[in-house]
């Protein structure tokens, strides 16, 4: 059984139907990078695995639980799906220790005393030791993009959705971001990812989807996808992609 299933996922506004009979099988400990041009429906898709969005049909697993159910609350779900947005959304009057604390305390109920260690180890863990007392605009893009990381990861969730999170910040700072994930992956998380770094989706992911108008055209390993694809519409966005 996957650790997370989607099975025809539609989610429409008004009168556009932005996902359209998605399914995606995404296991334990597995990096699926989702690719595609703007309006392909990568965002919203994520947005509807974290709940953020409602779907207006199909299914949503995690570990068997159907977590689309009407009804459901969604803050238990968010609690063990995290994500990161291409916004870094740090509260700007909190410190960088304030902001990943914020969550767990509200959620979890938890002490700031019980939960500081985790959290510094954290920022130890993702070189940040020495800015968990900076407010944020006395950090980098990719320093804040990274306390985001760290933020969500506080609530120690099971699966970390990323929605093109190195978009908005310079070439310089992509790497260092780039090398959390990596970082991520070795330590068995699970993770989707919307992102336009094909470099990094070709080396580092477990499986690829590209969508167009809100389906996915083709899935596979990066070799294939990337190498040999069998969809002309694939072969076609990557042919501009990677120019």
């Amino acid at each position: 059984m996957a650790k997370l299933e989607l099975r025809e996922v539609v989610k429409r506004f008004g009168n556009t139907t932005v996902c359209n009979g998605i399914n995606l099988d995404v296991a334990e400990g597995q990096m699926v990078c989702l690719i595609g041009a703007s309006g392909a429906g990568k965002s919203t898709l994520l947005r509807c695995i974290n709940l953020l969005e409602p779907i207006d049909d199909g299914e949503i697993f995690l570990d068997g639980e159907d977590i689309a159910e009407p009804g459901l609350n969604p803050q238990g779900v968010r609690a063990r799906i995290g994500m990161v947005f291409q916004s870094f959304n740090l509260f700007p009057h909190m410190t960088a220790l304030e902001n990943a604390m914020l969550a767990p305390r509200r959620v979890h109920g938890k002490a700031r005393v019980d939960l500081q260690p985790d959290i510094e180890a954290l920022f130890e863990r993702f070189g940040l030791a020495d800015r968990m007392g900076n407010y944020p605009d006395q950090l980098s893009g990719g320093q804040q993009q990274r306390v985001a990381i760290v933020r969500a990861l506080a609530m120690r969730p099971e699966v970390m959705l990323f929605d093109e999170i190195t978009s908005a910040l310079d070439p310089q700072l992509v790497g260092e971001v780039l090398d959390v994930l990596l970082m991520l992956k070795k330590q068995g998380m699970t993770m989707v990812l919307a992102t336009h770094e094909m470099g990094f989706a070709r080396e580092a992911a477990d499986k690829v989807c590209f969508l167009k108008d809100g389906r996915i055209v083709e899935e596979g390993a990066p070799d294939q996808l990337f190498g040999t694809p069998k969809h002309p519409e694939t072969q076609a966005f990557l042919a501009r992609a990677l120019k």
